[in-house]
């Protein structure tokens, strides 16, 4: 660890994934991956359902890779598996149960802080993504509830009537999933499913047709009961249901405790504020993925990766 890093990467999902290999391709010898848990893409292993569809496409952004990773439409498993022959196939060295605390600017160099050691750098790419810490309601669940009040659906039982709450592509997911196999409502508070790609919003819609999942648009929940183990919703139209479970999945909060610990500067949105190049205000210190702005699909985040080291690459001259 008392070598000097040309780049260290932290977080392995699709960004930091593309960041260590795009970095390796383009001639940086000394490049290592840091990830926190003990396998890598830990979202979509966590979040995925088993067979779920992972799609090279995300609605209104572009879909071509441009560097030398590229990405393929897919499924929850076949995503896994090509990632991981990545890994194995450029031979990256990848550090796993390694929790950062922060980046340190000293000098001309960064020094990337864990528990186990430090490591000294040129460059580092936060790439730790949203949804290892997904949003919470900002009304109190009772603790009673908490074994039927979940973030993702390894828990659903079949045939339990389950509520899922939210207006993006994995709440949309989570309802098409439980289709069939659940009596299943999808509420969300706005009037139209505007985050929603095409493929999704057919698929609903069918289902919808079917009988299979109910929509509830402009459903604001108000409040939650815990009704003798089930979970009681009130709805700030007045309108209450009691469902045996419900599933939100409102997004991710952006880390930003962890980001200001680091010295980047963030938005009103916590988005890490990054220039065209995904550069922080930490000179050498650059930030991939959905942590900032212009995230929001594999593919993105892949792009992110090749601008990153053509700018490190540019900077050694």
């Amino acid at each position: 660890m008392s070598s000097l890093y040309d780049l260290v990467v932290i977080g392995a999902g699709p960004s930091g994934i593309a960041c260590a290999i795009e970095a390796k391709l383009n001639g940086l010898q000394k490049v290592i991956l840091l990830e926190k848990a003990d396998q890598n893409n830990q979202t979509i292993r966590k979040f995925y359902k088993e067979g779920k569809r992972v799609d090279k496409e995300y609605k209104g952004q572009d879909s071509t890779t441009r560097g030398k990773v590229e990405f393929f439409d897919g499924t929850r498993e076949s995503t896994l598996e090509y990632f991981d022959k990545l890994l194995d196939e450029h031979k990256v060295e990848i550090v796993y149960g390694c929790d950062v605390e922060c980046v340190k600017k000293d000098a001309n160099e960064l020094e990337v802080i864990t528990p186990k050691g430090n490591y000294k750098t040129k460059n580092a790419v936060v790439s730790i993504g949203k949804m290892g810490k997904p949003n919470k309601p900002d009304y109190k669940i009772p603790l009673p509830l908490n074994a039927v009040v979940n973030y993702n659906l390894n828990n659903v039982k079949a045939t339990e009537k389950v509520l899922i709450v939210g207006g993006g592509n994995s709440a949309v997911e989570y309802a098409i999933d439980l289709a069939g196999k659940n009596e299943v409502t999808l509420a969300y508070r706005r009037d139209t499913f505007a985050r929603v790609n095409d493929i999704n919003l057919e698929n609903l819609a069918k289902c919808e047709a079917e009988a299979t999942v109910k929509v509830r648009l402009n459903h604001d929940i108000q409040s939650v009961e815990d009704e003798g183990g089930k979970v009681k919703i009130n709805y700030k139209d007045g309108k209450t249901r009691i469902y045996d479970r419900v599933v939100y999945a409102i997004g991710g909060s952006s880390p930003v405790d962890f980001l200001q610990k680091c010295g980047v500067e963030v938005d009103e949105k916590s988005n890490a504020v990054v220039n065209d190049v995904c550069e922080s205000n930490v000179s050498g210190l650059y930030v991939s993925g959905d942590l900032i702005k212009t995230g929001g699909s594999i593919v993105v985040g892949i792009n992110h990766a090749y601008e990153i080291v053509k700018d490190i690459i540019k900077k050694r001259g």
